[in-house]
């Protein structure tokens, strides 16, 4: 499976498993897991501070920039070249509408509405759209009472995190949306490129060099339709955009390519679940958000219904 970014769940996770071995780092595996989980639960606390000065739109073209920057300069210093054929760019160009223009900009526009904290939770619930979606669309991938159960309980978990029986009282709707879209178009897109680059001879990094370098174009031509250039540039939402990109969606993806390579996939992708524990410590400790009782109790029911969905059978 090739072509990952720097997105939070475990499919895509999985999906560096065919990385090419590289060498030993020097830095204990699970320093560098402990750095990734912080990386990753940070960016949506970096994705509401950046939108507090910028455009949503803006501010996922910036992360896709420094992103896409981090992603060249390892590619330099590897001496890996782009991929090439119309046919892998056409599938790379789709892969980088699902796993990165999409989503992204998803997440910067919802939290335009709620809390970082729900926006963290939201992302958790990634691997339970991805195992609805591989009982459809990968037939190999068959499911088991636990996995189904696993659904169930994730879902669930959902509801309460939404306080269901007070009927969605206080929460934006179209915000809440917007972040489980999100989350839905990564196992979508892990799917579609299954399908379509498993098995491609490019490298892993070249692979996604050119995916967020399609990405960042993407953005390039629909920002302007839908933003004015700023007139000013304050610098803490600047600096927010600059370590979103530079940091969660450039080096925490090659820190990635390194757990996996180390630990194997089904270790490295534990990750996810430490991810909305930070986001959510986060956006209460710095930003100040309110955190009810259903909120942690449901994160933790969702998670435990993700943790169940990502049995094997005989495992």
């Amino acid at each position: 499976m090739t072509a990952v970014t720097a997105s939070r769940n475990p499919a895509e996770v999985e999906a560096a498993a065919s990385v090419r071995p590289l060498p030993r780092a020097r830095l204990d595996w699970r320093l560098r897991f402990a750095v990734l989980s912080l990386i990753w639960g940070f960016s949506f606390l970096l994705i509401k501070v950046g939108t507090d000065g910028y455009a949503p739109f803006q501010v996922t073209l910036g992360r896709l920039v420094f992103g896409t920057a981090v992603l060249a300069a390892a590619m330099a210093v590897k001496r890996a070249r782009l991929p090439r054929g119309a046919r892998t760019w056409g599938h790379l160009t789709v892969a980088a509408f699902l796993l990165n223009a999409l989503p992204f900009s998803l997440f910067a526009y919802s939290e335009l509405t709620i809390p970082s904290t729900l926006a963290g939770i939201c992302n958790a619930t990634s691997p339970l759209w991805g195992m609805a979606l591989s009982l459809v669309a990968l037939s190999e991938d068959r499911p088991t009472r636990v996995r189904v159960a696993g659904l169930g309980i994730g879902f669930l978990g959902v509801l309460t995190v939404l306080g269901a029986w007070q009927g969605f009282a206080g929460l934006d709707a179209g915000g809440v949306t917007m972040a489980l879209l999100a989350s839905l178009s990564y196992p979508i897109g892990w799917i579609y490129v299954r399908r379509t680059l498993a098995g491609s001879s490019y490298s892993n990094l070249s692979l996604t060099g050119a995916q967020l370098l399609l990405a960042t174009l993407q953005l390039a031509v629909v920002t302007p339709l839908f933003t004015s250039l700023p007139t000013h540039f304050p610098l803490l939402p600047l600096l927010a955009v600059v370590a979103l990109g530079a940091l969660g969606t450039g080096i925490a993806v090659l820190i990635q390519y390194g757990l996996v390579a180390e630990v194997g996939p089904t270790t490295a992708q534990m990750v996810t679940y430490f991810i909305p524990v930070i986001a959510t410590a986060a956006g209460v400790a710095l930003l100040g958000e309110s955190l009810s009782w259903s909120t942690p109790v449901g994160a933790v029911i969702v998670l435990a219904g993700a943790a169940l969905t990502q049995v094997r059978r005989g495992a």
